[in-house]
């Protein structure tokens, strides 16, 4: 079969011929990555060279790709594609994207602000600490589009690097942070990062925004979780804001304070969530009773069961844990 020389078929014969030789920018037209077509298209001849590239290859070939691509829609698919393989020859390119250090210079940066994302959070995937000052250089800028911020902040949080503790702690406690998502994105990643460090600020937030809902409702959940994730079994002053948080109106504080606790293993955390079960929302009781059988045993559904002092509600919940119990018990034994 003559095979038309210069065509997609031809250049993928001679790659399959001699691997060390990829003319990648004939493999690039010939996907039509510089001609105007649409995304559908070229995306399907991107995919097919995976049925005949190795995976080394196909990693120069999407680095590349990544190179000249000025299509945002296109270095979205791109990236997708190279996310797959996860190597680290990968990472200068990415940087450079997220950097805005490639692209057209004349096209509108907010046109790039989802490919940057993707990079941030692909970046992250890598887990190379070597991209931590490039990650904090958009986590500072607060003339970065938040979006990409917030990408930073959760890629940092993923990659684990110590080294970018004290500048999340300085985006939770900045008040004059224009996005309070952005010191939210910040309190997941200490909680990611478990440094200990990061107690006291997150601890001064529950504290002076104790009765503070709408707007900081949000950046509660996540400090909360973040201090779960700190495993402090012997800070009295996080249990006591965690304690403290049993109280707050938003009723999914009071949930995630409970799971906090219970995750503690402090050795008031029994008794502190059995008084929820008295809480005036269904939600935050369920999960108490949750929380306290797995802290306990049956014997915490019994209870609730044959004393008058528990709503009908919980009752039904704990018959419904128990049926659960021997369900499982049942299977187990056979």
């Amino acid at each position: 079969m003559l095979v038309k020389k210069n065509s997609l078929l031809y250049i993928i014969c001679r790659g399959m011929e001699d691997k060390s030789k990829l003319d990648l920018d004939a493999i690039a037209k010939e996907c039509n990555l510089f001609n105007e077509t649409t995304t559908e298209d070229t995306v399907s001849k991107i995919k097919a060279l995976d049925n005949v590239y190795e995976r080394d290859d196909l990693v120069t070939i999407y680095n590349h790709f990544l190179t000249v691509c000025k299509s945002p829609s296109l270095l979205a698919e791109i990236i997708r594609f190279e996310d797959k393989f996860r190597d680290k020859s990968s990472l200068p390119v990415l940087v450079d994207i997220l950097l805005c250090k490639s692209g057209d210079d004349s096209g509108n940066k907010d046109d790039y602000t989802n490919v940057r994302v993707m990079c941030a959070k692909a970046i992250a995937n890598l887990k190379d600490t070597s991209a931590v000052n490039s990650l904090l250089y958009c986590l500072n800028n607060k003339n970065e589009n938040y979006k990409v911020r917030f990408a930073c902040a959760d890629a940092l949080g993923k990659i684990g690097d110590k080294y970018a503790v004290a500048p999340l702690i300085d985006v939770v406690k900045d008040e004059n942070e224009k996005s309070v998502y952005l010191r939210e994105s910040a309190a997941s990643a200490l909680g990611m990062l478990g440094d200990i460090r990061a107690i006291d600020p997150l601890v001064s937030i529950l504290e002076t925004k104790q009765g503070i809902i709408d707007k900081f409702t949000f950046l509660k959940e996540r400090v909360i979780e973040a201090l779960g994730k700190l495993h402090l079994q012997n800070n009295d002053r996080v249990f006591n804001a965690l304690k403290q948080s049993l109280m707050d109106d938003s009723p999914q504080i009071r949930i995630n304070a409970i799971e906090a606790i219970m995750e503690s293993n402090n050795e008031k955390a029994y008794e502190t969530i059995k008084s929820c079960l008295q809480d005036n929302d269904n939600e935050v009781k369920k999960n108490a009773l949750i929380a306290l059988y797995n802290l306990s045993d049956r014997s915490i559904l019994d209870e609730i069961i044959n004393s008058p002092q528990y709503c009908d509600f919980l009752k039904m919940e704990a018959v419904s844990l128990i049926d659960e119990y021997e369900t499982e018990g049942n299977e187990n034994e056979l």
